[in-house]
């Protein structure tokens, strides 16, 4: 996790909302993604989309089973329904999101009944600094 958040302090830099993500298979980090929807003009370039993306092609193969994902802020839905696809089996994420946080806040994908693929999923690790990271940018942009 704190890999994952240097990577959404480099996202900040790059004025990006700083969420980091890396994508953890055997042991190794095999992807890694930062927020980068206003640099790429994709409004689907969230962090963990990015880190699966590259998952992906690091193994060809778009099933990253037994894989685990981290990464600082509770996934949206769109993020969601990814990590679902991609058959992601554990995801760990820093800050709680209860706005818009589709694992067990607005939303609770994790487990819902329509999708074929139940993740398994930790959240507050290293929520304190996450959720500062989160909160001073944007107060800074206030």
């Amino acid at each position: 996790m704190r890999y994952a958040l240097r990577l959404a302090q480099r996202a900040e830099q790059q004025g990006e909302v700083p969420v980091g993500a890396i994508v953890v298979k055997e042991d190794r980090c095999i992807a890694e993604g930062w927020n980068a929807s206003i640099l790429t003009h994709d409004p689907t370039a969230h962090a963990e989309m990015v880190a699966l993306r590259m998952a992906g092609l690091a193994i060809e193969n778009y099933r990253l089973v037994d894989a685990t994902l981290y990464v600082t802020l509770e996934p949206c839905v769109m993020c969601m329904g990814a990590i679902s696809h991609a058959r992601i089996k554990r995801l760990v994420f820093g800050a709680f999101d209860p706005k818009r946080g589709a694992v067990c806040n607005a939303l609770n994908l994790a487990d819902a009944s329509f999708l074929n693929h139940r993740v398994n999923w930790v959240g507050g690790l290293l929520e304190a600094e996450c959720s500062e990271l989160l909160r001073d940018f944007f107060k800074a942009r206030r």
